[in-house]
This record gives C-alpha cells, sequence and structure tokens, in this order.
C-alpha cells in the first residue's frame, strides 16, 4: 500500500482553513470582550457638549424625533365603481317552454310535410329564444369597486347591492369588505 507523504493540498483547502482559524479567532475575541461587539455606546460628554444649567449636566442631548406614520396596509381610496352585469344561467325551463311554443307555433305554418318542418324549427328556435330570454330574467347586478391603498397596490372588491361609495371616499377593507375611514 502506497501513502501519498509527499503530495501537498490543494491550495483552495488551505486558504479555507485559514479562513476558518480567522473567523473563529475573531468570534473568540468577540466573546472576551477584546474587540468590539458592533453596539454604538454614547460617546462621553466633552466640556462644549455640556450644559450650562447645573441639572441637565448628566443628561444628553437627544436627536430630533421624526414622527412616521405607520402605513395602514387595508386603508385606501376608492378609485372607481362600475356597474356590472352577470347574465343568469339557464335551468332548462326557458329552453322547453320555448321549444312547446315554437313547436306549436311553427306547425301553424304551411300544410303536409311543410307542417311538422315548420314544428321543428319552431322547436329549435324557441328553445334557443326561451334560453336566452330564462337568462336575461336572471342577470343580476353587482358592483365592482377599485381601491387603490396607501401602500400603492390596488384590489377590487365585489358587492352585490347597490355601492353608496363614490370615488375619492377614504375606506378601509376588512375580511373583504368595505368600511368607511375617517
Amino acid at each position: 500500500m502506497e501513502t501519498q507523504a509527499g503530495k501537498s493540498l490543494h491550495p483552495l483547502i488551505w486558504v479555507a482553513g485559514v479562513i476558518f482559524i480567522v473567523f473563529c479567532g475573531a468570534g473568540v475575541a468577540a466573546m472576551m470582550g477584546w474587540i468590539g461587539t458592533g453596539k454604538a455606546e454614547p460617546a462621553p460628554l466633552t466640556q462644549l457638549d455640556k450644559p450650562a444649567h447645573p441639572r441637565a449636566a448628566t443628561e444628553r442631548p437627544q436627536a430630533a424625533r421624526v414622527a412616521v406614520a405607520a402605513i395602514c396596509h387595508e386603508c385606501g381610496v376608492v378609485q372607481s365603481v362600475n356597474e356590472v352585469d352577470t347574465k343568469g344561467s339557464g335551468s332548462g325551463a326557458g329552453a322547453v317552454g320555448g321549444a312547446v311554443v315554437g313547436g306549436v307555433v311553427g306547425h301553424q305554418v304551411g300544410e303536409g310535410d311543410n307542417r311538422k318542418i315548420g314544428a321543428v324549427v319552431g322547436a329549435v328556435a324557441g328553445g334557443l329564444l326561451g334560453n336566452e330570454i330564462e337568462k336575461e330574467v336572471r342577470t343580476t347586478k353587482s358592483f365592482d369597486i377599485t381601491v387603490r391603498f396607501d401602500d400603492g397596490s390596488s384590489r377590487v372588491i365585489s358587492e352585490a347591492t347597490a355601492s353608496p361609495w363614490r370615488v375619492g371616499d377614504k375606506v378601509k377593507v376588512v375580511n373583504g369588505v368595505l368600511h368607511a375611514n375617517s
């Protein structure tokens, strides 16, 4: 069995080993307090920084605080209100009723074999027309309200009833429902 005593390690392994040792040493030094921890500590007051008032000598001047308003992710403004007509679905009753009426009316046209053709054409046309009439009768109205939120995003909220919201109203969306936000 031969050994590789004369062969050295790859240079990347040497670099990785050195980096590992340096990071371990830095970690130990930070834990022992030999190097800074990265936390900023206030500098001691100098003679120029000390206030003239003796009681305020221990107080450190504070930086001006800037009030930052929190962004309400549910708050926004109504951008648009659109009425949407949703055509109802046919249950088949309109088609059957239309076919019966169309067949009866079509049977009145012509004589002999023409009556049979008229009844079939009338039944087909009546069925199609009856189905469309049923869909129109079952049409529902809803309202799509586009809300532009304070964070810049927008969302469309659908309501089934007439919308009291107008463009420019301030609103808050809670569980998908619009509420006034004054």
